[in-house]
């Protein structure tokens, strides 16, 4: 096989060594257009994980690689005035100039041809003469732009400013410095990578890059401004660029982030930063790149299948460990881009936030490295919320206005479809009652109807008459009786998302009879085709929902609910007022994002005004529609704060169900992010959502300031004691079990302490 690879760098070159390697007699050849000694970079940075697995593929070239490694295990953190320390992350710094050494004298020695500048020039002609085109030549790959139509790149140029400097000052752990100016903040990624020199990269959003000047200073300039303002780490020694091709302000670069939707054409391929790219602060370009070669070079070794099967099984293999570290690149890459949300968190809970950012680095995984910082972090959590010892941040309290909560955990509001007539049952009472004794510090109801004609379903609670309230009376005592929780009712009105089948016989789809007319901002039905359209509401229609919202509220303090919720999420009534795929109205309650705001603000303000003073209010928000044209999260917040100014205590951060068109981005915690940038933004307490599963996940939001409680949905059906039991996993004893269940708490924790044991045997 004769095989071209187009660019020189790690990708590339580790590559040619393994297909060497697989294949002696294999032609191979790297065209380069640098200098052999050439790079922009400074420093690579591997973890100890990494490097096991790399072992496998060529040990002599780990092994050489580990000769020329500097290793450290802590990451320090400055901060307004303070350092902080988290130990046992096991990384490994190399120089960039020395890794491309070793990979071209190992090429070398296995028979690979190299030709230092050269430019590859026309790429159809490799394609000829070569059985098989590597693309390995960078993000700004020529291989991928030649054909560019089918690779189809989706390339997001990002929002921060970084330039990439060497030093000499030796750093002993990996540093990031955090420094305000007058012109916004900057932010320091450095690590020392051999015996004399660190990598010093200074990063800052463009907008305070150009409050500050930078635009205009040249590159001597640029070096002397981060020279002044990271004195205080360099010990008077001087900040280097390597960057000669590069002129004024182009020193400063703009972080490409790049993934292709195919990553072959017949016989060319892409690896590495052609293909995809993550960014520096999580610090896997390199792996990711070296992990491409090892791959590529496996499934070309195979006998089976055409190039063709080949190259596909290679994407396959690659393109889902490369979307979930660019997940987690892209999580760290915006913390650094938003960083003027977090500077006034303290300085605690900013550094956390900063370590966990990515969602691959957890409270339970920070504590496994390092359980001291993490104690640390658990007890400044439990003195904030008023403990004068540690506990698990989930089971710190929790107060709103009177109502105090006794953990951060709640359960989410579920449709149960099980109501008569909106009356709720003796299946709510045993549903609710379970919920409660098990643990989580707030208990939601399920969207709860204000009128007949706001039911989702014919199987949908209501608070609209005396029978309805008498029985929510009866399960919210019971509630109370039986457990610690707090009980919120949740009030709503489907819209135009009304009068369908309960969940099991057909989501949103339409009653085959019995239905009832509809409501909505726009006269747009749900599902075109399918759904019964809606009336657009009149001005008598809007007074008239307002007063059964007023009158629900009436009758939900009555019941004896500690805390009542508006949904104004999932695209029903009040959420349709909100976006603009639903809201096409002309008059003062349609166009602008202000006049959408201003029937659901009106219903929560009159709600709010006969509502105990004592007693919190929440909102559900959908935060994010998922389709072009719709709201989007900075819309969420604007939404969010006008909810503040009108008395909202917290918001419930949801996302989609506004449209049928969305296309959401599912994943571990996904909706996280909304509720992190309406907390931090806002200003205003937040619920999260989405995918939260585990009792780490709830730990590790809460500590890093991301929201303040946590609702979980499906983890509450599978297991009405999640939180009773999430305790015990923890070793934490200062959770309420029934009496009745003692036993069974025994049980359980003796139960875990034998599968540690076995565990700790294996």
């Amino acid at each position: 096989m004769r095989i071209a690879c187009l660019g020189g760098g790690p990708a590339g070159l580790f590559f040619a060594i393994l297909m060497k390697k697989a294949r002696p007699n294999s032609e191979v050849t790297v065209i380069e257009r640098n200098r052999a000694g050439d790079t922009f970079g400074w420093g690579v940075v591997f973890s100890d994980k990494t490097m096991d697995a790399f072992r496998t593929a060529d040990a002599r070239v780990v092994d050489e690689i580990e000769r020329s490694f500097r290793h450290w295990d802590d990451i320090d953190v400055y901060f307004k005035g303070r350092r902080f320390t988290s130990g046992g992350h096991g990384f490994c710094g190399i120089a960039r100039a020395k890794l491309l050494d070793i990979f071209q004298r190992r090429a070398r020695e296995l028979g690979v041809a190299m030709h230092f500048e050269q430019e590859a020039g026309d790429v159809d002609a490799y394609a000829r003469e070569y059985d098989l085109v590597v693309g390995s030549d960078g993000v700004h790959s020529a291989v991928r732009a030649r054909h560019e139509a089918h690779f189809n790149p989706r390339i997001d140029v990002r929002r921060c400013r970084f330039i990439w400097l060497g030093t000499r000052k030796k750093l002993d752990a990996f540093t990031f410095a955090f420094k305000e100016t007058p012109a916004g903040w900057f932010s320091l990624h450095a690590y020392r990578f051999d015996d004399d020199w660190s990598t010093f990269i200074v990063e800052t959003p463009e907008s305070t890059w150009l409050r500050a000047g930078l635009d205009q200073l040249d590159p001597a300039e640029s070096v002397a401004y981060c020279e002044r303002l990271f004195a205080d780490l360099l010990d008077g020694n001087p900040l280097v660029s390597n960057a000669r091709h590069l002129r004024g302000s182009a020193v400063w670069l703009k972080f490409n982030r790049v993934l292709c939707e195919r990553w072959f054409k017949d016989n060319v391929v892409l690896i590495g930063d052609a293909a995809h790219t993550a960014h520096f602060s999580i610090g896997s370009g390199t792996k990711l790149a070296m992990e491409d070669a090892i791959s590529l070079a496996g499934v070309l070794d195979a006998t089976d299948g055409t190039i063709h099967d080949r190259l596909a099984r290679y994407q396959a293999e690659r393109e889902v460990e490369a979307l979930k570290l660019q997940s987690a690149a892209r999580n760290r890459m915006r913390w650094f881009e938003d960083i003027e949300r977090y500077v006034t968190l303290e300085p605690e809970q900013f550094v956390f936030s900063l370590l966990t950012g990515s969602q691959r680095v957890s409270h339970a995984n920070l504590r496994l490295r390092d359980p001291a910082y993490v104690a640390s972090v658990d007890r400044w959590f439990a003195a904030r919320a008023g403990l004068p010892e540690a506990v698990p941040p989930m089971f710190a309290p929790f107060a709103l206005r009177g109502m105090t909560l006794t953990n951060r955990v709640a359960v989410s509001p579920m449709c149960m479809y099980s109501a008569v007539d909106g009356v709720p049952g003796e299946f709510h009472l045993t549903h609710y009652g379970a919920r409660a004794q098990g643990g989580a510090g707030l208990v939601f109801t399920e969207m709860t109807d204000v009128t007949p004609d706001g039911r989702i379903s014919p199987g949908c609670t209501g608070l609209w008459n005396d029978l309805q309230q008498s029985a929510w009376t009866r399960i919210v005592a019971h509630m109370h009786a039986t457990s610690d929780a707090k009980v919120c009712v949740q009030l709503g009105h489907a819209g135009r998302k009304g009068a369908t089948k309960v969940a099991w016989e057909g989501i949103d789809e339409p009653l085959d009879a019995g239905a009832w007319p509809l409501l909505a901002p726009s006269a747009l039905p749900y599902i075109p085709g399918v759904s019964q359209t809606p009336r657009a509401m009149t001005r008598d229609d809007m007074d008239a929902v307002r007063d059964a919202f007023v009158a629900a509220t009436r009758r939900a303090d009555a019941a004896g609910f500690d805390m009542i919720e508006l949904h104004a999420a999932h695209g029903y009534l009040l959420s349709s007022f909100l976006s603009p795929l639903t809201n096409q109205r002309d008059d003062e309650w349609g166009g602008s994002l202000e006049n959408r705001c201003r029937f659901p603000l009106e219903v929560f303000r009159a709600m709010r005004a006969v509502w105990p003073a004592a007693k919190p209010m929440s909102v559900r928000l959908s935060a994010h529609d998922w389709v072009p044209g719709g709201n989007t999260p900075d819309d969420a917040a604007v939404i969010a704060r006008h909810f503040k100014d009108a008395g909202v205590d917290i918001v419930h951060v949801s996302s989609g169900q506004v449209s049928r068109d969305e296309k959401p981005v599912y994943g571990r915690m996904f909706q996280v992010p909304f509720s992190d940038q309406i907390r931090n933004d806002v200003g205003v307490p937040t619920i999260a959502v989405g995918n939260i599963t585990e009792y780490d996940h709830v730990n590790t939001i809460v500590a890093a300031g991301r929201a303040d409680l946590c609702a979980l949905a499906r983890a509450h059906l599978a297991d009405p004691f999640w939180t009773l039991h999430a305790a015990a996993e923890q070793g934490y004893k200062g959770v309420r079990w029934p009496p009745q269940y003692a036993s069974g708490r025994l049980l359980y924790e003796r139960t875990l302490q034998r599968a540690a044991q076995l565990a700790m045997q294996a």
